[in-house]
């Protein structure tokens, strides 16, 4: 997927190559397709791993022990029988890879809704929804963000669906599954589980009334790629809702979900610039809150 507009960000301590690495070994098509060193940033030295997995791009890096992962936001993996012949292998496959040191949120197991479905998290504590797909209907990548609407947020999923779809082009309504009655404490009408089409990626989105001693944070983050600076605008002004998250292209919005908004141009100075363009490209972003394209291209070709 070339066009990726949407990319998720994983923020880890220090292991962001070995993870990088261990994902690229279970997923097929995967590979990495830039990695760096940032000096010099407030969490020290740090790797930043551009990949795929699956088809799909992801950024890494290792940044600190600031953000812990946790179930909110997971990835739900279709192993769909009309695109992968021997699906039902496949997925016995990754799910023991994953399983390593790993937690079992839900076991691999037949449920109402998939002949084979389970929730695990990684030793790096990244969640992951496994599920044989039924092929009927349009079909869904292999690898999906799903986000997980819990404690002052639950009940809210479907709102948040229309929310990012007012705001992102290319984008469409999946499918809608409610909780019935005498799904206690979850509410009847409330999300058990939908899709939705930003920028032509899917998404899902459920609702928890379940306790979760947990809420979204900024271990995983999604950067919006953005063409000139008006874009960069819009998104932000749409988008921001807690002031004091607000720093280096990243911000908040009112569901706790994180966003960094941020100029494709900024990938190619990252990839192509000296470690002293680099290093000048850093500072001028530390500098700001919302990007400044015109700022940060006159910071690269001061050097």
């Amino acid at each position: 997927m070339t066009n990726q507009k949407i990319v998720p960000h994983l923020w880890f301590d220090t292991e962001a190559k070995e993870a990088v690495a261990f994902y690229s070994s279970i997923f097929p098509e995967s590979k990495v397709t830039h990695s760096m060193v940032l000096y010099d940033t407030p969490s020290g030295n740090a790797d930043l791993i551009s990949f795929e997995l699956w088809g799909t791009k992801f950024m890494a890096i290792s940044a600190g022990p600031y953000f812990k992962f946790n179930s909110t936001i997971s990835f739900m993996v279709n192993f769909d029988p009309s695109r992968e012949k021997n699906a039902s292998k496949i997925i016995d496959e990754v799910w023991n890879k994953l399983s390593e040191e790993g937690t079992v949120l839900m076991p691999l197991d037949k449920y109402p809704f998939s002949e084979k479905y389970g929730w695990i998290q990684d030793k790096y504590g990244l969640s992951w929804q496994l599920i044989l797909t039924n092929p009927e209907g349009e079909e869904r990548p292999p690898i999906i963000p799903s986000l997980l609407f819990t404690n002052d947020v639950c009940g809210k999923a479907e709102e948040a669906a229309r929310f990012y779809l007012s705001i992102f082009q290319n984008g469409k309504e999946g499918h809608i599954a409610r909780y019935p009655k005498g799904m206690e404490p979850n509410m009847e009408g409330t999300i058990m589980f939908s899709d939705f089409m930003l920028e032509h990626q899917w998404f899902v989105a459920m609702d928890s009334a379940e306790a979760h001693s947990f809420h979204f944070n900024e271990a995983i983050s999604f950067m919006v790629y953005c063409d000139t600076q008006e874009e960069i605008d819009y998104y932000w002004n749409q988008l921001t809702a807690v002031p004091a998250s607000e720093q280096c292209g990243w911000l908040k919005d009112k569901y706790g979900l994180s966003w960094q908004i941020v100029p494709k141009e900024m990938d190619d100075m990252m990839e192509n610039g000296t470690d002293e363009q680099i290093a000048s490209l850093n500072q001028a972003t530390l500098k700001m809150k919302k990007l400044d394209l015109a700022e940060l291209r006159k910071a690269y070709k001061s050097i």
